[in-house]
C-alpha cells in the first residue's frame, strides 16, 4: 500500500484541521468514499491487523461500535482515512492540528507523530481501561448550556463537596456550552441544579464519565503504555487539550495525553488558539459535523467543513486551495 506522505503536501498558511472524538461515530460511516477511494479500506485494514479485530466491520455493522474500547480505534481510523483521501486528492497540509479528546491521537498521526498502527492499539487499551476504571451506571456525562464556565465550575465544586463522589467541568466546548462527568448521582444534581439557574442541562447516552478525576486510576495504567510508544514530536504543530498549548517536546506531549483522560478538554480555548494564529478555514476530518458546526460560530473563522462525504470533500478542497492560492 502507497500512502502519500505529510511532506509531499503543500503547506497552509490559513487553514487547521481538527478530529472530532466519540460521539461521532455513525454506522455506515464512509462507505461512499470507500466505493471511490481505496486508501479507506487500506487504512482500515492497516488498522484492524494492528488491533487483532475487524474495525470496518464493526463500522459499517454497528455491532458493537458504541463500545468504548471499539468506538476508539474506529473512529481514528475513519478519520486518518479521510486525510489520506485528502492528500490524495492534492489537499494542502494544514498549519495546525487539534483534535477533540480522542481526535488529539488522529492528530498526532496525521503530524507523524506516532503511526496508526500504534495508536490504534494505545486507543483500544484506553477504551478498555475508561470503561473499567467506572462500574456500568456510575458515571454518567451532561452537556449544561446557556450558563457561565464559572457558575457550571461553582455548581461541580458544591455538588463534590459533600464527599459522595466527585463531578467535574469535564469540556469546555463553546462559551455556554460545558459538559460535565463524574458520578451519576451528582450529575443529576448538578443538572437541576443549571435548570433552576435558567441553563439547560442535557444527558449524553455514554457509558463512561470521560476527562473526570474519576479517570485517574485509568491514566496511571494508561501511562505504563505510552511510555511503550515510540513518540514523535509532530511535524504540524498540535494544539494539546489539557492546556491548549503546543508540546516542546515528546515527554510533554507523553504527559499531556495522560492527563488528558482526567483533565478538562479545553476546547474554546484551542480554538481561540487558532483564531490569534490567522486562522481562517478549518476542517472537520471525522465523521460528523459537530466540531465544524462549533467553529462557525466564532468570529474570525471565514468557513468551516466537514470531508465526510465526496460531495463535502469536494467542496472543502476546492475552497481551501482557492483561499491558500494553490488555485485561481
Amino acid at each position: 500500500m502507497s500512502i502519500k506522505r505529510l511532506g509531499q503536501a503543500a503547506q497552509a498558511t490559513k487553514t487547521a484541521f481538527v478530529f472530532p472524538g466519540q460521539g461521532s461515530q455513525k454506522v455506515g460511516m464512509l462507505a461512499e468514499l470507500a466505493e471511490q477511494f481505496s486508501v479507506v479500506k487500506d487504512t482500515f485494514t492497516e488498522a484492524s491487523e494492528a488491533v487483532g479485530f475487524d474495525l470496518w466491520q464493526i463500522a459499517q455493522s454497528g455491532e458493537r461500535l458504541d463500545q468504548t474500547e471499539n468506538t476508539q480505534p474506529v473512529l481514528l481510523t475513519a478519520s486518518i482515512a479521510l486525510w489520506r483521501v485528502w492528500l490524495e486528492l492534492g489537499g494542502v497540509a494544514p498549519k495546525f492540528l487539534a483534535g477533540h479528546s480522542l481526535g488529539e491521537y488522529s492528530a498526532l498521526v496525521t503530524a507523524e507523530a506516532m503511526t496508526l498502527a500504534d495508536a490504534v492499539k494505545l486507543v483500544n487499551l484506553r477504551g478498555k481501561l475508561m470503561q473499567s476504571a467506572v462500574p456500568q451506571g456510575e458515571g454518567a456525562m451532561a452537556a449544561i448550556l446557556g450558563l457561565a464556565d464559572e457558575k457550571v465550575i461553582e455548581l461541580c465544586k458544591n455538588a463534590s463537596a459533600a464527599g459522595q463522589g466527585s463531578v467535574d467541568a469535564a469540556n469546555y466546548n463553546a462559551q455556554g456550552q460545558v459538559v460535565i462527568a463524574g458520578s451519576t448521582a451528582l450529575v443529576q444534581q448538578v443538572m437541576a441544579e443549571a435548570k433552576e439557574q435558567s441553563g439547560k442541562a442535557i444527558a449524553l447516552p455514554v457509558s463512561v464519565p470521560s476527562h473526570c478525576s474519576l479517570m485517574k486510576p485509568a491514566a496511571e495504567q494508561f501511562a505504563e503504555a505510552l511510555e511503550q510508544t515510540a513518540i514523535e514530536l509532530p511535524r504540524i504543530p498540535v494544539i494539546q487539550n489539557v492546556n491548549a498549548e503546543i508540546a516542546t517536546d515528546v515527554a510533554q506531549l507523553r504527559q499531556a495525553l495522560t492527563a488528558q483522560l482526567y483533565q478538562s478538554v479545553q476546547w474554546t480555548r484551542t480554538m481561540q488558539y487558532l483564531q490569534d494564529q490567522g486562522i481562517q478555514y478549518v476542517v472537520e476530518c471525522g465523521p460528523g459535523t459537530v466540531l465544524s458546526n462549533l467553529a462557525k460560530r466564532l468570529p474570525n473563522i471565514e468557513k468551516a467543513f466537514a470531508i465526510d462525504s465526496k460531495a463535502r470533500m469536494e467542496d472543502a478542497l476546492s475552497a481551501v486551495l482557492v483561499a491558500e492560492g494553490k488555485i485561481a
